[in-house]
């Protein structure tokens, strides 16, 4: 599944609007990119419920050659079901995990996203996934995004709610919660535990 053309073209625009206004000199130039980076706005407006300022926030807060943001996941497994922690922005259920910290590696950000948001302390096993967001189900965002899916063991702790979850459970492959599809889909958990079952299997990427 792609994501929508008008998304796809809304980012191009603004990663090009963007690289402009940090390295153009000319102030024609930069007037010009600055109406691109407000052109990405409308459209961006006209497909969803966000405001301009609140558009326009965020795609200013941006600086320098636009690159894709990193999402990374923590899988960890006990007894057979996944780890997920309950979301507070929107209610339903993760694997832990967020952005890409700078200054950590993959496997440094999925431990800590685990400790943060489940309580359990775990150490990095293999990596199971490298996605790009737009082949997947996800709800639209103004961001290129690459998920990556961190297999984690347990090392000690205990379950543990943090300050972006209200809860802490795992579930098994047939007891799915409802998903926080910002963050996981179902398909993506549902390889997750075909990768876990079968550590012979290849890195999930596309």
């Amino acid at each position: 599944m792609n994501e929508p053309k008008w998304l796809e073209w809304t980012k191009k625009i603004q990663s090009i609007s963007q690289a402009g206004l940090a390295y153009s000199k000319d102030m024609y130039d930069l007037e010009r990119f600055g109406m691109l980076r407000e052109l990405s706005v409308e459209i961006m407006h006209h497909y969803t419920q966000a405001s301009h300022e609140q558009i326009r926030t965020l795609f200013a807060s941006e600086g320098g050659y636009a690159t894709p943001k990193v999402d990374v996941r923590g899988v960890v497994f006990r007894d057979g079901k996944a780890l997920f922690v309950k979301e507070k922005l929107d209610g339903a259920w993760s694997l832990p995990g967020g952005w890409a910290d700078v200054g950590l590696s993959p496997s440094e950000v999925a431990v800590k996203e685990v400790k943060e948001e489940s309580g359990f302390d775990v150490e990095p096993v293999r990596l199971l996934a490298v996605l790009d967001k737009k082949f997947h189900r996800h709800p639209p965002s103004p961001w290129h995004t690459y998920k990556l899916f961190v297999l984690c063991a347990i090392v000690e702790g205990e379950a543990a709610q943090g300050m972006e979850t209200s809860d802490v459970r795992f579930f098994g492959e047939d007891e799915l919660p409802e998903l926080s599809l910002e963050r996981n889909t179902y398909e993506q958990v549902e390889r997750m535990f075909e990768l876990y079952r079968d550590p012979g299997q290849p890195v999930w990427i596309d």
